[in-house]
This record gives structure tokens, C-alpha cells and sequence, in this order.
């Protein structure tokens, strides 16, 4: 299986699927704490934006969006299937997916405003990520160390869960529902928030 035949068969997957209540309890969130509010995922599915989410930050790309090998040109296309061989509308040379592969770096610029986001919020939610996959399993432990209230929400214990300020244990999906409509979280990012920042990190 080529490359472009990977990626088509995961647009032909995720194309079906929609938001959970989850992705929309985050949306809910940024639309009550507005600039104060970033979601920081290692998801490319999209399904945060298509909840509601503006304020977001993908990691690892987005498989809805495509990137030209010489240009640089990034832009959206959701057809699916992608051509065998897809052409950029303004040089017209191949498209990739613009998302990282395996042995690439992140991209500098979206890492740097993701640990700005982490370094200046006063709350952090670590939602459903494994702990495992670095840089993003340590942001939680960075963000405590710089003074934010950290909560993990996750279905089982992950290496940091130990070191997080509140551990709780369960389906997101259950779970960010019922802490969206409480105006007690809502207040306590508000005053708290140093600078502008709520921030969370989605990774299911």
C-alpha cells in the first residue's frame, strides 16, 4: 500500500464520523471562556473544528488538509479519494497530506505556540492521551510547572497521572459534558487565567 493509498483509506473512514459529546463540550468551553480557551491535539481528524473549536492547535497536522512539496502551500481538500497523483492549484507540483509522518519533526511554529498556550494557562485538561507519544505526554508537566491546576481525564492511569493535580478517571465523552455546564470551572479559568490562555490537550 502506497502512502496515498493509506491516506485515502483513513479519509474513507473518518469521513462518516462526526463529534462526540465531548469534542462538543469543548466547543461549549471556548464559546464561554472565548479567548481565554486553546485546544492543543495530536488528533488529525478534524473533529474539534467540526465540533464548534476555532482556537485549535494540531500537533500533528490535519488529514483534510494538503501540502505542496515545493511551494509550501497548504490548503484544505476533502475530497475522498484523493487522485493518485494530486497537483497543487498554483505550482503544480505533488500534494502530500500535511500531516507529520513518522520521523518527521513537528513543525516549529505550531509547537512554539502550543507551549506558549501551556506556559500561560492557569487550567490544563489532559483528555484520553496515553502519556506515551512525546512532546505532547510531558506538556501536562510543563504546564504544572509553571503553576497551572493540571486535570488528566483519561479511562485509565498513564506514567503521570501520579503527578497531575486532579486524576479523573472515565469516558471523555461522559466526563466534559457535565464539567461544561459548570459555571464554578468556568469562573475558576476565568480568574485564574494569567495571561489569556485555557488550555487543553484532546487526544481521542
Amino acid at each position: 500500500m502506497t502512502n496515498g493509498e493509506f491516506y485515502n483509506w483513513r479519509r474513507q473512514l473518518l469521513a462518516p464520523l462526526g463529534p462526540n459529546p465531548g469534542h462538543t463540550a469543548l466547543a461549549e468551553m471556548e464559546r464561554t471562556l472565548s479567548a481565554h480557551f486553546t485546544l492543543v491535539t495530536q488528533n488529525i481528524d478534524g473533529l474539534r473544528q467540526r465540533a464548534g473549536s476555532t482556537n485549535v492547535i494540531e500537533l500533528h497536522g490535519n488529514l483534510w488538509r494538503v501540502r505542496c512539496i515545493r511551494c509550501r502551500k497548504v490548503y484544505e481538500d476533502k475530497t475522498s479519494p484523493l487522485p493518485p497523483l494530486p497537483a497543487c492549484n498554483s505550482c503544480g507540483a505533488l500534494l502530500r497530506p500535511h500531516v507529520v509522518w513518522f520521523g518527521e519533526s513537528l513543525d516549529p511554529q505550531v509547537l512554539n505556540a502550543a507551549y506558549e498556550a501551556i506556559q500561560n494557562c492557569a487550567l490544563m485538561m489532559v483528555i484520553g492521551a496515553s502519556g506515551t507519544v512525546q512532546p505532547a505526554a510531558s506538556m501536562g508537566v510543563e504546564a504544572k510547572r509553571y503553576g497551572a491546576t493540571v486535570a488528566k481525564i483519561n479511562l485509565e492511569p498513564t506514567p503521570f497521572s501520579d503527578i497531575y493535580t486532579i486524576s479523573i478517571m472515565g469516558k471523555s465523552g461522559e466526563i466534559l459534558p457535565r464539567l461544561s455546564c459548570r459555571h464554578e470551572v468556568r469562573n475558576v479559568a476565568l480568574l485564574r487565567s494569567k495571561q489569556k490562555t485555557v488550555s487543553c490537550k484532546l487526544s481521542s
